[in-house]
């Protein structure tokens, strides 16, 4: 039995509509995983950065910079815009520079609100305190972010699963409906 135009059209209609929510759905799954890797790369920075601190004696916009310039990727751009704006606008306070630039990667970014409303939450310890207390701050944040990891990395692989799965039958659903 031969489809008529109107068929093939249907058919062609589902097989996006198909297409385009099991894309969705592994869209989900990659920023998901895209959101463990920044998490990861932000610790690594924040080590650097302590050390940069600690045993370098580095004035702060120095160790962004430095720390910025040692990693690709948003967050490494977060670091050189802050130490740029912190020698650009020396008088400004640095927790308001800060979080103007954890706002402008907001939306480049997978991590999510709560995860940026940490990072911005940071910059009000940072910046004018003396080292010892700089270090007690990176190292508390820090463990939040291993705590965050943790769970993260404890539902990767069925979050990734439900995301694509979802996706996937939710396109079956909605091709269905509309044939």
């Amino acid at each position: 039995m031969l489809l008529s135009i109107q068929g093939w059209m249907k058919v062609l209609g589902a097989a996006c509509i198909l297409w385009g929510a099991a894309g969705t759905g592994i869209w989900f799954a990659g920023r998901y995983k895209q959101r463990i890797q920044e998490l990861e790369q932000l610790k690594q920075m924040l080590f650097l950065l302590k050390g940069q601190i600690l045993y370098a004696s580095a004035p702060l916009p120095e160790a962004l910079e430095t720390v910025g310039k040692r990693v690709d990727g948003i967050l490494g751009k977060l670091f050189q815009e802050t130490a740029a704006s912190l020698q650009q606008q020396p008088g400004e306070p640095f927790p308001v520079i800060w979080k103007r630039c954890v706002s402008e990667i907001s939306g480049h970014s997978a991590l999510s609100k709560m995860d940026m409303q940490a990072l911005q939450n940071l910059g009000d310890h940072l910046g004018f305190l003396d080292r010892e207390t700089q270090e007690r701050t990176l190292l508390l944040y820090l463990e939040q972010v291993d705590a965050q990891l943790e769970v993260l990395r404890e539902h990767r692989q069925e979050r990734c699963r439900l995301y694509t799965s979802l996706g996937v039958m939710g396109g079956l659903f909605l091709a269905v409906i509309l044939i």
